[in-house]
């Protein structure tokens, strides 16, 4: 589906994607942020996002929770596509997790506070995972990589100040590192990236896999 790649992918330094199949990637999302994020890289790509229940079962663990929601959302749509033609699908998950605690979207704005209250002055993990299925056998090729962000401890003004802008409300943990929230942090450790909603790298990488594994399938089956 896409060529080999080389380089790195960093803010400000993508890493380019020739696409060798007509059928661009499908993003299982709805998410601005993971559509900048594939336009960075130079990833073509289409969205149709899919609607997953977005409940912990029990005993599951924060990263086992997030893989299980990127592939569900992945297969979701890779079944609804099927065969005409075969495509790519990406499903991806983040969630912010704080000693062991899953934080997803706020419900509403005193709740955003409420996380963000919790969050800044600490240190807390942020795991995307993600999910690649090719929509014929419904292949699945997965990953899931964690950063871990410090923050600095807020007033509570400046935390209703930064609600009030509403961008907390549709960002796990409440908060965008891409935007205002960026004066929370003082260190990030791991992909930043990952840390906005989308392991470029990783993804990347796990699209070169995939293509590599479906063009030997193909010689294979040619011979």
């Amino acid at each position: 589906m896409h060529s080999s790649l080389t380089g790195s992918v960093r803010p400000g330094n993508p890493r380019i994607v020739t696409c060798i199949d007509p059928a661009p990637l499908v993003l299982a999302s709805a998410s601005p942020r993971r559509r900048d994020l594939l336009r960075r890289a130079g990833i073509r790509f289409e969205v149709r996002p899919a609607d997953i229940p977005e409940v912990e079962q029990p005993g599951e663990t924060p990263s086992a929770f997030a893989q299980r929601l990127a592939h569900s959302k992945a297969l979701a749509i890779a079944k609804q596509i099927g065969a005409s033609p075969p495509r790519l699908v990406l499903g991806a998950d983040t969630i912010v997790v704080l000693n062991g605690e899953v934080f997803g979207k706020p419900r509403d704005a005193d709740h955003a506070l409420e996380l963000l209250e919790r969050l800044t002055g600490r240190e807390h993990s942020v795991i995307t995972a993600i999910a690649l299925v090719e929509s014929v056998a419904l292949r699945t090729w997965q990953a899931a990589v964690t950063s871990r962000v410090e923050m600095r401890a807020v007033d509570r003004d400046e935390l209703i100040a930064y609600v009030a802008t509403g961008e907390s409300l549709d960002k796990a943990g409440g908060y965008a590192v891409q935007g205002g929230a960026r004066s929370f942090v003082t260190r990030i450790h791991g992909s930043e990236t990952n840390v906005i909603g989308l392991p470029l790298d990783e993804t990347v990488d796990l699209l070169d896999e995939a293509a590599r594994q479906l063009g030997k399938a193909k010689l294979e089956e040619a011979h």
